[in-house]
């Protein structure tokens, strides 16, 4: 196809300017079909990380210490234990690595935008609640662990801390490649650490429905696990930290999964996953390497846009009580729905759309 459209560019060779105008297109042609080489790598590199990084290191740290270079991988493993309670406390960032010219290129694949619709003072702290999940919480990546769609512009004087599992801190290697992109776990240790002993300006983004959301993701369908998630806001009001609503448009859209209805042996099986391992295994596809039209890992390239809504502010509680956690959880419910209902059609969604939530 490339060379069909070369022959048919030097056909209307004529003129001087004609073939500069030529080599204009063509050298556009090249570029745009790079550019979009790179985006996909960089897509793949990234699911395959998410995937399987943290097992396929684990594995080649053991067979290294059964080889005659043993000494590295045993050095390694000492650095390891002195360093096992660094991501407890705000991790290793890296303004290099977050800054890499591959995450703009993730970030255009779909591409992934961020909306700022409030300023956030720097001598506050915050807890972001991030939804939905979708498969990989591609959006909440993009945007909060990297600098691609500018979130230290947007957000000046703001440190952003994406909270994932804890059990990901105990895999060699991608311990440290998260902890560079500003990732923490999401324990209670480490967000009382970075709200409490880290200064201000600091906002922990925690993706509310967890595992139990992604079961239910689909192309579709806006629905989020909220209703009896009430532990983030426990957590704001014993530091005082204001409440952030965000939702990703277009989150659910990237990837196809089997739902299992409730009841049936495959929820079974994956809620069991969930509560004694921690993540539920979805069966879901996207598109292959090569083609749009094949089943693959890749994410399709829909756009994902994520809104960051308007602060909530919380009173510092040492002791909360039930009645303060509902309180202030029904408040950011209420929020989150009117961020939803006010951005919904200019996302693509029609007026008539309802943010369910579960």
């Amino acid at each position: 196809c490339a060379n069909v459209t070369i022959f048919f560019i030097f056909l209307s060779l004529g003129t001087g300017s004609n073939i500069l105008s030529a080599l204009q297109d063509l050298f556009w042609l090249l570029k745009s079909k790079v550019e979009k080489q790179l985006q996909i790598i960089s897509v793949l590199q990234w699911v395959l990380t998410f995937l399987i990084m943290g097992i396929a290191c684990t594995l080649i740290l053991m067979y290294i210490l059964c080889t005659d270079c043993w000494a590295i991988a045993a050095l390694y493993l000492a650095w390891l234990v002195f360093d096992w309670n660094t991501p407890k406390k705000g991790g290793r960032r890296s303004q290099w690595v977050r800054n890499w010219a591959i995450w703009r290129y993730f970030r255009d694949y779909f591409p992934i935008r961020l909306v700022k619709t409030h300023n956030l003072l720097t001598t506050r702290n915050y807890i972001f609640g991030y939804h939905p999940h979708g498969i990989m919480g591609l959006g909440a990546f993009c945007n909060f662990s990297t600098e691609a769609t500018g979130v230290s512009q947007k957000f000046p004087g703001i440190r952003p801390y994406l909270a994932t599992l804890a059990g990901n801190f105990r895999m060699p290697i991608l311990r440290d490649y998260l902890m560079s992109g500003g990732i923490c776990p999401v324990n209670r240790d480490s967000i009382d650490y970075i709200l409490s002993k880290n200064g201000n300006g600091n906002a922990i983004i925690i993706v509310v429905g967890g595992a139990a959301e992604s079961l239910n993701c689909t192309p579709g369908k806006n629905s989020v696990t909220l209703k009896n998630r009430k532990g983030f806001v426990k957590l704001a009001l014993r530091h005082g930290a204001d409440l952030v609503p965000v939702y990703s448009f277009g989150e659910n859209e990237v990837y196809k999964q089997v739902i299992f209805e409730e009841g049936s042996w495959g929820r079974w099986v994956q809620k069991k996953f969930q509560k004694h391992i921690g993540f539920a295994p979805c069966i879901f596809h996207g598109r292959g390497l090569f083609s749009s039209t094949t089943w693959g890992l890749l994410p399709y390239s829909k756009p994902i846009t994520t809104v960051v809504g308007e602060p909530i502010t919380i009173p510092k509680i040492d002791n909360p009580s039930q009645k303060d956690v509902d309180f202030y959880h029904s408040i950011y419910v209420d929020s989150l729905i009117k961020l939803f209902d006010k951005y919904k059609s200019k996302f693509g969604l029609p007026e008539t759309e309802v943010l369910e939530v579960n």
